[in-house]
């Protein structure tokens, strides 16, 4: 489990195509304690560290996990955001985040509004349906919160110093970003299929 705070911008040092996508991270601070097999979120993805070097980390994306997440419009220095998986004495300042991303969107615009700026990301129903105003979602592995949802987007306040200590520096109109809706709206969902089943029986 993550909380979405981003503990550093790492680089994509080496892309190796393959059964699966052999993917080196070059970094300095996730790498201190960071053995093979630990989990990082990497641009909100949870993958498994296959070697750890000095400050080189390698993972494998699997091809199912290419189709789901935008890991697969990564180039050689691209900035990643790493976050380590969080441990039961850390404090917890964002929100649950899984690393099973949700969809993938796409920024549509960014506008300044005072020191911050409004971000307005497309996305998929899948993910748009579990968003709220002032709720919490999960765009490339950075915990935001939600201020507006429209048809088909919504949009998210960036402060500076998120997008200073991120890879939202790098993107763009058009970029392609990895998004988690927060998992409590799916479990709410699900626990209430059940009765408006049973509703709709009795009505019948």
């Amino acid at each position: 489990m993550f909380t979405g705070l981003v503990e550093e911008v790492g680089r994509v040092s080496s892309l190796q195509d393959g059964v699966m996508l052999r993917l080196g991270i070059s970094a300095e601070r996730v790498t201190g304690d960071t053995r093979a097999g630990d989990s990082i979120s990497v641009n909100g993805a949870c993958l498994t560290v296959g070697e750890a070097d000095g400050g080189m980390l390698t993972f494998f994306a699997m091809p199912e996990t290419l189709r789901r997440t935008a890991l697969g419009t990564l180039a050689e220095g691209s900035p990643v955001n790493l976050e380590r998986a969080m441990a039961a004495t850390s404090r917890f300042g964002g929100h649950i985040v899984q690393g099973h991303v949700d969809g993938v969107g796409e920024v549509l615009g960014v506008r300044p509004e005072g020191e911050a700026e409004i971000w307005e990301f497309g996305a998929p129903e899948a993910v748009l349906r579990y968003c709220v105003e002032k709720g919490s979602i999960c765009v490339d592995g950075i915990s935001l919160t939600i201020v507006s949802v429209g048809d088909g987007s919504f949009t998210v306040s960036i402060l500076p110093q998120t997008r200073a200590n991120t890879n939202l520096g790098a993107l763009g109109e058009g970029s392609r970003v990895n998004l988690e809706a927060d998992v409590i709206g799916k479990y709410v969902e699900r626990l209430l299929e059940p009765r408006e089943a049973e509703s709709f029986s009795r009505g019948a």
